[in-house]
């Protein structure tokens, strides 16, 4: 039985919680959080409530600590802080950041003899899986990667640590064009901003400066600055009505060619429809978190990736039951 705590119960969070009710041999023993911690109401009885500055008193008492906040500014300073003194797993998502985050996560977690596993998801994550192995298989040709339509908890999250916004929902839209042409076979050069747009829908504090909000939203390196990007400011009560929900999906797609003369032309796709993501990466995340605490059973420590997890490590089933049924 894995020894879970949970730090930050947003969205995230709350879908580890339900993920980890869905596993026989996980077991939530904690929440961590910034907020008093007695005011939380967590779905399963007899859940530790511990603030984040009291976290050292779960040393023991955990297997891993999951964190579930923000890769804006959260996980780059909580995950190799905590990495110290607890094996940890995130599911950090800026992806031009991830080489320095990993470096840091990994120098922490070996420093405390701890194993840690970054950038855990469906992209990053299950996406960048497929994307390797597709082009391992097909070294000739060429990759993309379609999110959406959907809501992006992450830029979502970047949107709201701006002054001066309640709250916010982020879409991302895929180019109809661009897939249109991908699809197809070929392999045409494609721009960050060819592909997606993002599409944002903000509640803004009363008398704030909106065109000061647009602006930093638009030109928001690594979330929005490589994307033609379009804001919608509405009320609370809008965004409660027409953006409750936080659908997301996508496909990562490889086109690739074989042969003596490269003669014969193949696609790989691999598609995902998401009715929640937030319950669905929480789902990936456990699922990755029982591989990385296999690996660390095994002697292993520092900072892994999902390139680093044998899909035997994930699963709760045998081995004997994986080879028989499912190979």
């Amino acid at each position: 039985m894995y020894r879970i705590a949970i730090v930050g119960y947003g969205n995230l969070g709350k879908g580890v919680e339900a993920a980890i009710r869905q596993n026989p041999d996980m077991e939530l023993v904690a929440v961590v959080s910034r907020r008093n911690p007695e005011g939380l109401k967590t779905a399963t009885d007899g859940v530790l409530k511990v603030s984040l500055d009291n976290v050292l008193e779960l040393k023991g008492k955990v297997d891993a600590l999951v964190i579930c906040a923000g890769s804006a500014t959260d996980l780059p300073e909580m995950t190799p802080a905590l990495a110290k003194d607890f094996n940890v797993i995130d599911s950090f998502d800026t992806h031009a950041k991830i080489p320095e985050h990993y470096a840091k996560v990994d120098a922490a977690a070996r420093s405390g003899g701890n194993i840690a596993m970054i950038s855990v998801g469906w992209d990053p994550g299950m996406f960048s899986v497929t994307r390797a192995m597709s082009s391992a298989i097909l070294p000739d040709g060429c990759d993309y990667t379609f999110w959406g339509k959907g809501v992006s908890q992450g830029h979502s999250d970047a949107i709201r640590r701006i002054e001066g916004v309640i709250d916010a929902r982020q879409y991302t839209v895929p180019v109809e064009s661009a897939v249109n042409k991908v699809t197809s076979g070929k392999c045409p050069e494609l721009s960050t901003r060819d592909k997606h747009t993002r599409e944002c829908f903000v509640v803004a504090e009363e008398g704030a400066d909106l065109e000061r909000i647009e602006r930093e939203i638009v030109e928001m390196p690594n979330y929005f600055a490589d994307y033609n990007t379009t804001v919608h400011f509405i009320t609370k009560e809008e965004l409660d009505r027409d953006h409750a929900g936080l659908p997301h999906g996508g496909v990562a797609i490889r086109n690739g060619r074989t042969g003596l003369k490269l003669e014969h032309t193949h696609t790989i796709s691999y598609s995902l429809r998401l009715d929640s993501n937030p319950e669905f990466t929480s789902s990936a995340i456990i699922a990755y978190t029982r591989a990385m605490l296999r690996k660390k059973e095994r002697g292993e420590v520092g900072c892994i990736t999902v390139f680093d997890v044998a899909p035997a490590d994930m699963s709760a089933l045998s081995r004997e039951h994986l080879i028989s049924h499912m190979l």
